[in-house]
C-alpha cells in the first residue's frame, strides 16, 4: 500500500503523470512499470469497540491472528478541517479540573495528572520510560471509566509483546486498543501509526467516552518524519530535521483536545537521544506538553525508581486552586527540601557531613529520607525486582511526606524507606 504526498508532474520522456508516495506496507517485489490501483481515497482505519482487545497496524488491519474485525464502521486517519475552537472545552478553559489518581507517589505529589492534559515522560536510553508508561496504564485503568488507545510508533516489538500480555494478565485488555508501527516498519507506518491511534480515541470521545491515549514515542514518529522528507527529496533545516517538523507535530498534538462531554488525556514517552534535552526534536514536543516528567541518568544510577528528577521537571497544574491547599503546601515543602539537599551535597562530597551544620545535617538527612520515600516498586517490574507492587493513595504520600518533613521520622534510618508503599 502506498500513499501518495507529493504530485511531481508530467515529465517529456514518461507517459503518465508522476507522484512520490511512501509506503505504508513492505515493499518487497515493487518494481518499475508495475500495474498500480488508484484507490482514490484517503487512509482509513476501523473504529469501533469492536476494536478493544485487539492489536492493529497502521491501517486498522488485525496483526493478532484471532481473526478479522466484526466492525464495519471507519474514519479517516487525517482531518481535513479542524473542529473548530469554539466547539472545544479545553482542559484549561474549564472551570472543573479533575484530578486522576496514578497510585505513584511522585506523580500523584508533585506532577498530579489532570483529565483533559498532555504529560511527557522525557529520557534517553534505558531510562524506564516503558516501564513508568506501563504502571501508569496498570493502574489508571483498574480505576477510571472508559477506554485506553495505546500507539507505539517506532518502537521494539518485543516491548508490544509484554505490553500485550501485561494487559492480558491484569484483565483490562477489554477496554485497551494496540496500534503498532514497529521499528522494523517502512518511516510510512512509523509516521502514520500515530494517526490511526488518535482517530481511534476521537472515535470513543465522539461516543462520549474518556479516554486515555498512550503514545511511545513521539521522537520515533519525528524520526519517521524525518526520513521520509530525506526519501522525498527535501531539503533539511539547519537542526539536521524536516524543514516540516513543527507542522507535523502540531497536526497530531492538536487533535489531543478535550470537548465538553468526554476528554482524551495524553500520556506521552520521549525518547531524548544522548541524553540532549536540547534535541529540536525534542524542543518541539516541550510546547505541547502540560507536564514534563524528566528521567535522571544519576537517579537510575542511584536505584531511585521512578526515576524522576524533581527539579527539572514541571506540572502547569500544581495549584492550590486545583489540588488544594494542603496538597500544594506538601508539594511546596518536598521540593524546598530537596533544592536545599542538592545545594548541600556539593559541599558534602567535597568536606564531608561532619562540616554541616546541626540545622543543615538534619535537612540532609531527611532529604535523604524524602528521596527514598518517593522511590516505589511497581506491578509492572515484580518479575524483574522481585517486589510485590504497591498503589499508594495520595493520602497517605501526604500524610508520609508530612511525617518526614516534621521530623517524625529523624530517628528512622533511611534505607527503611526504600521501595516501600505507605508508611
Amino acid at each position: 500500500v502506498l500513499e501518495v504526498v507529493e504530485y511531481v508532474g508530467r515529465r517529456a520522456t514518461d507517459i503518465d503523470n508522476i507522484a512520490r508516495c511512501i509506503p505504508l506496507t513492505p515493499i518487497f517485489g515493487l518494481q518499475r512499470n508495475a500495474e498500480i490501483l488508484a484507490c482514490d481515497s484517503g487512509i482509513k482505519t476501523p473504529v469501533g469497540k469492536e476494536t478493544c482487545s485487539r492489536i492493529l497496524n497502521v491501517l486498522g488491519e488485525p496483526i493478532d491472528k484471532k481473526g478479522p474485525l466484526k466492525t464495519k464502521l471507519t474514519r479517516f486517519t487525517h482531518k481535513k478541517k479542524a473542529v473548530a475552537l469554539n466547539n472545544i472545552e479545553g482542559a484549561k478553559g474549564s472551570l472543573r479540573f479533575e484530578v486522576m489518581e496514578t497510585g505513584i507517589k511522585a506523580l500523584d505529589l508533585l506532577f498530579p495528572l489532570i483529565k483533559g492534559t498532555r504529560t511527557g515522560i522525557l529520557g534517553g536510553a534505558a531510562l524506564g520510560k516503558s516501564i513508568l508508561i506501563l504502571e501508569l496504564m496498570h493502574n489508571i485503568i483498574k480505576k477510571q471509566k472508559g477506554f485506553c488507545v495505546f500507539t507505539g510508533a517506532g518502537e521494539r516489538i518485543r516491548e508490544g509483546n509484554e505490553l500485550y500480555n501485561e494487559l492480558l494478565k491484569q484483565k483490562i485488555l477489554d477496554r485497551s486498543v494496540l496500534v503498532f508501527g514497529q521499528m522494523n516498519e517502512s518511516p510510512g507506518a512509523r509516521f502514520e501509526v500515530v494517526h490511526t491511534g488518535i482517530t481511534l480515541a476521537e472515535y470513543f470521545q465522539e461516543e462520549g467516552e474518556d479516554v486515555l491515549f498512550f503514545i511511545d514515542s513521539v521522537y520515533r514518529f519525528a524520526q519517521a518524519g524525518a526520513e521520509l522528507s530525506t526519501l522525498l527529496g527535501r531539503i533539511p533545516s539547519e537542526t539536521g530535521y524536516q524543514p516540516t517538523l513543527t507542522s507535523e507535530m502540531s497536526d497530531f498534538q492538536e487533535r489531543i483536545r478535550s470537548a465538553s462531554h468526554a476528554a482524551i488525556t495524553a500520556i506521552e514517552a520521549v525518547y531524548v537521544p544522548s541524553d540532549d534535552l536540547t534535541d529540536p526534536a525534542v524542543v518541539c514536543i516541550f510546547s505541547y506538553l502540560d507536564s514534563i516528567l524528566i528521567l535522571s541518568r544519576q537517579h537510575v544510577q542511584l536505584g531511585l525508581y521512578p526515576a524522576i528528577d524533581p527539579l527539572s521537571s514541571s506540572c502547569s497544574y500544581l495549584d492550590p486552586v486545583i489540588v488544594g491547599k494542603r496538597h500544594f503546601n506538601v508539594a511546596a515543602g518536598v521540593l524546598k527540601v530537596i533544592n536545599r539537599y542538592e545545594e548541600l551535597r556539593r559541599i558534602v562530597s567535597i568536606v564531608g557531613i561532619e562540616e554541616l551544620s546541626r540545622e543543615d545535617r538534619v535537612l540532609f538527612e531527611r532529604a535523604q529520607r524524602l528521596r527514598n520515600f518517593l522511590t516505589q516498586p511497581f506491578f509492572t517490574a515484580e518479575l524483574y525486582t522481585g517486589k510485590k507492587g504497591e498503589y499508594v493513595p495520595l493520602e497517605k504520600t501526604l500524610d508520609g511526606c508530612e511525617r518526614i518533613i516534621s521530623g517524625d521520622l529523624d530517628k528512622k534510618p533511611a534505607e527503611e524507606l526504600y521501595m516501600i508503599g505507605a508508611l
